[in-house]
């Protein structure tokens, strides 16, 4: 008789060593571990079987979380499982139609951009705005922040190395200028520049929560302002700008175009005026 699966907190302890060596970022390390607990907690001590896992699967869907939640919870569970070598206990994703334009509701604009960055100035975020503007003048995600050194600005451009590949990223002249400024006036003289006061790096939730803080002040939709939204506008401001979507891939670090494609939804506005613009209603 085979033996009873257990998943126990020495396996997600070494699951996350894993997910360490495997080099994965410190968001996606935090994401799947969040989930693997999660689903840990429901079980409530029970053995992991296919069944376990396709009644999680039910209950994520019975909250009624969206299509993409479940399905990157199960993401992480699979990978745990691969981990494990339990394969027999993987899940199928929910199938999604990919939609034709991105929902108005979490649609960042540049003018909401424009109020959160005075917003941020005015109420002294001196910090909170050069690291908005940082992420969206060059399109790195939340999790590459770090690589935004004082010896990067000195070169105008930032190395960054994830997932076992390098890419260079160009800095504008005038976020230089800024962020040495900005480095100086901390004292700071080497290594990242957005520290938090005790001089440790910032990570992906307070950045998040500071920002959902100044929705407030900026009278912007908190749905719409959240660090990756900043990646967006800057995909979508850049491709707009120049129609180069294979060097968009490179600058945002894409293995695949069909990656790309998806930051270049256009809204749900854009999407209606071009219906409008058919013509086909008299």
């Amino acid at each position: 008789m085979e033996k009873e699966r257990k998943l126990t907190a020495e396996q997600i302890a070494a699951y996350c060593c894993y997910l360490h060596d495997e080099e994965r970022s410190p968001g996606t390390v935090e994401k799947y571990l969040r989930d693997v607990r999660a689903f840990a907690v429901w079980l409530d001590g029970r053995a992991v079987t296919k069944e376990a896992v396709t009644g999680w699967k039910g209950y994520l869907i019975s909250e009624q979380k969206a299509a993409a939640t479940v399905n990157a919870a199960l993401s992480a569970l699979n990978s745990l499982f691969r981990f494990l070598e339990w394969d027999d206990c993987r899940a199928k994703f929910l199938k999604i139609q990919r939609s034709a334009f991105r929902e108005e509701s979490r649609e960042l604009t540049r003018s909401d951009y424009n109020k959160l960055i005075s917003s941020a100035q005015e109420r002294g975020k001196e910090q909170l705005a050069l690291l908005m503007e940082t992420i969206c003048a060059t399109g790195i995600r939340v999790s590459e922040v770090r690589y935004i050194t004082v010896e990067a600005v000195n070169r105008g451009r930032a190395e960054i190395r994830l997932k076992g590949k390098i890419r260079v990223i160009l800095l504008p002249a005038k976020l230089c200028g800024k962020l040495r400024k900005y480095a100086k006036k901390q004292k700071t003289t080497s290594g990242e520049i957005f520290l938090t006061k005790s001089g440790k790096p910032m990570n992906r939730r307070q950045i998040w929560a500071e920002m959902k803080a100044l929705c407030r002040w900026a009278k912007v939709e908190p749905t719409r302002v959240f660090p990756h939204n900043l990646r967006h506008l800057f995909a979508t401001t850049f491709y707009r700008s120049n129609r180069d979507i294979a060097k968009l891939a490179d600058l945002l670090g894409h293995s695949s175009i069909e990656t790309t494609r998806i930051y270049l939804k256009t809204s749900g506005v854009e999407h209606r005026q071009q219906l409008e613009r058919l013509g086909f209603i008299t």
